[in-house]
């Protein structure tokens, strides 16, 4: 059984037992410092992470602006350290950027992709980040690459060709909002989820 550090146990053991509640577990997480935290989310397995999607559902809104907060440069990255619920290479980031010229407050878009052991084979699996007024959540659109990219950013490249299609190809994930740092998504590919999660936790 892995051993997970002691943040990591609690939300563990937090997810486990009874019905999660929310406002709590942001609290928690809240209260963390910024190492802390990272380890805690990259602490949950399938089952925590299903049970935090489902538990999130219509908690607090999540904005644009919580991904790339107002006082970050355009094209600036921000890292959110992620978990994903994959057999392999569970471990990656996504980064996100805000671009040139939008509103830092309310942003219509975002850039992204992410980075990871295997972008190599796969492609970075670029992507656009829009809101979705209906949910109050953000959709991360990998069938749209941004025009454009910050430096130190892989080339662009698309992903409905090679391995890139088969892992990135006609994907939406729908991410929710945890606490103010923490994010929790879903995979879908062609409208149907895929039974896929992934948690974030963006850098302080």
């Amino acid at each position: 059984m892995t051993e997970h550090p002691p943040a990591g146990r609690e939300l563990v053991t937090r997810l486990r037992g009874g019905v999660p509640k929310p406002i709590e577990l942001a609290r928690f997480l809240d209260a963390l410092a910024p190492a802390e935290r990272v380890a805690a989310v990259r602490a949950l397995g399938r089952p925590e992470q299903r049970r935090l999607y489902e538990a999130v559902r219509g908690f607090a809104p999540l904005r644009l602006r919580d991904l790339v907060p107002p006082g970050t440069g355009d094209r600036v990255p921000v890292r959110h350290f992620g978990r994903n619920t994959l057999p392999l290479f569970t471990l990656f980031e996504k980064r996100f950027c805000r671009p040139p010229g939008a509103d830092p407050q309310s942003p219509g878009t975002l850039w992204g992709y992410n980075h990871q052991s295997m972008s190599v084979v796969t492609g970075p699996g670029y992507f656009v980040a829009r809101e979705d007024p209906a949910r109050s959540e953000v959709l991360i659109d990998y069938r749209e690459v941004p025009p454009d990219r910050p430096a130190g950013w892989p080339p662009l490249r698309t992903n409905d060709r090679g391995l890139g299609r088969l892992v990135y190809g006609n994907m939406v994930d729908t991410l929710r909002r945890v606490s103010e740092h923490v994010t929790i998504g879903s995979a879908a590919r062609g409208g149907k989820e895929l039974g896929s999660w992934f948690v974030l936790c963006r850098e302080a």
